[in-house]
Order: structure tokens, then sequence, then C-alpha cells
């Protein structure tokens, strides 16, 4: 599950998507941008758009969905909430009035784990997400700061955002797969020819896919620089400085007094090819830049 996490959900999500129409289109034979001279570029192209952004905003639109269902998450009810779930409520009522958009669902899910997450289809339909390990961890004005943050997600239409760039990412992952799929089908007999290039097709947009995520990713890494900042209006800049550095403090713990606390922490890996696959900046370019007022 750590390795899911740290990729993402949308992008599993979405490449489970992007295979399924691959495999349905091919199956059906729905394949009008093959012609008996070779390929229809304007007719693949078109074909690969419409399907490509179809895959994003399906995931987008099963994004709250399967976050619920895979992390577990317990909505809160705030007719029927008290203590710690009725403040939870509370503020995350007041950071979305501060920031002009509706409440979204507020949940808590069970795990060690420090970390919090928003996600939804549209700002009227969103939900904020906390871990238990974030509540017990953190103080008061940390966590008003990193629900600051996810509540800027959410301002900032970063999921439809996100949802476009993934759309033209996987409009070119369709129309390179199938190019070459259909050149390595024409170097076999043939009788194998629809089986190479079915296999092929599905190899490819699974490459092309994760390929892909790179770019989606340093989109994302830049749109966590800019819900820092939106956090720092809403709850305050030293919140959201002293939240970060929580978590950077967390991070450099020994291995042991960790634990499975930090297993699937919103943070790059080491090395520059991790960095390339991960979602968030790191933490030290993430507090420099609050400091540093740099947006």
């Amino acid at each position: 599950m750590t390795w899911f996490k740290r990729i993402g959900l949308f992008l599993v999500t979405n490449i489970l998507i992007i295979v399924t129409i691959s495999i349905i289109t091919n199956l059906l034979g729905v394949r009008h941008w093959v012609e008996a001279e070779g390929i229809n570029f304007t007719s693949l192209l078109i074909f690969c758009s419409i399907w490509g952004f179809a895959g994003a905003f399906i995931s987008l639109a099963l994004s709250k969905v399967m976050a619920k269902w895979m992390m577990g998450v317990k909505i809160i009810d705030p007719n029927k909430a008290v203590g710690v779930e009725r403040d939870l409520y509370a503020r995350v009522q007041r950071l979305a009035a501060a920031a002009r958009i509706p409440t979204p669902e507020v949940g808590i899910y069970d795990s060690p784990e420090i970390n919090a997450f928003a996600t939804g289809p549209t700002k009227s339909s969103s939900l904020v997400a906390v871990s238990t390990g974030l509540l017990n961890y953190m103080d008061t004005s940390e966590v008003d700061g990193v629900l600051a943050h996810e509540v800027s997600h959410v301002a900032n239409g970063d999921m439809v955002t996100m949802t476009l760039v993934q759309g033209v990412v996987n409009a070119f992952t369709l129309f390179l797969s199938r190019v070459i799929a259909f050149a390595i089908g024409r170097m076999v007999r043939e009788d194998l020819e629809f089986i190479v290039r079915f296999a092929s097709t599905i190899v490819l947009d699974i490459l092309f896919t994760i390929l892909g995520s790179i770019i989606v990713n340093y989109f994302s890494r830049a749109r966590e620089f800019r819900a820092d900042a939106g956090a720092a209006k809403l709850a305050g800049r030293e919140s959201m400085i002293a939240a970060l550095e929580k978590l950077r403090k967390y991070a450099n713990a020994p291995e042991d007094e960790r634990g499975a606390a930090l297993a699937s922490l919103k943070i790059s890996g080491k090395g520059k090819m991790m960095a390339l696959f991960a979602t968030h900046p790191p933490l030290e370019d993430r507090i420099d830049a609050l400091r540093r007022n740099r947006y």
C-alpha cells in the first residue's frame, strides 16, 4: 500500500481506466484510424483526445469514492459530531468560509501515518480527510496549517487543473502507444499481427502512463507551493511553517522512532530519479519558500 500512496491513487486509477479503454476498443474493433494505406493521424489524434480526457475525468469523478474506500475514511456528520470530530469539522468549516467555498466533507481515517489529503470532482463536492496519526502528533496550530493547506487545494481548483493536465498526457500516451504498436504489428506475420499489436498497445499504454506521471507530478509539486501560500493566508504563515517543520523533524528521526507513521508521508523520495515521481516538493524547499514569501 505504501507504494500506491506515494505514486498516487489518481495515477493508479488512471492506468486502470486507460488499460480498460484499450482493451475494449481493441476487442470491439474500434480502430477507424487504421486505413488500408496506414494510419490516419488526424482520426487517431481525435480518438486519443476524446478517450484521454474521458479517462482523466472518470478518474476525477471516482476520486472521492476511491479515496473513501481505499483509505477507510469515516465521514463526520456535523449534526452528530462530538469532541475531536466536532472540533475538526468546525475548523474546516471556518477555513472553507474564509476561502469562500462550500464546506467540504470532512473525514478521519485510522492510521499511524502523519497525513492529510483533499480530493473530489468539484469545489462543492470535495473531501478533506486527516489521519489519526496527524491528529495525535500535531498541536492545534499545526493542524490548522495542514487543514488550511488542503482547503486551499479545493479553493484553487487543483483537482480539475490536474485532471486537465492528466487528460493531455493521456491523449499523447494513447497516440504514441498506438503509432508504435501499429509499427510493431507490421513487423510480424499477418496471422500474429492483431495479438502482437494488442499486447504492445497495453504494455506501451502502461509504460507511457508511468512516464507521463513525471509531467503530471511536476505540475503537482507546483500546486503544492501555491497551496502552502493559500494556507499561509487562511491560517497564518507561522502555522503552516510549524506544520512543515514538525513533518521535517519527524522525517529526520531515526527509523525505529518513525515506524509506520512516516511510511507514506508525502515527501520527495531520495535521489534524482525518485524526485521526478514525487507529488510533493522537499519539505525544506516548501519551508524556505514560505519564509521568503516566494510565490
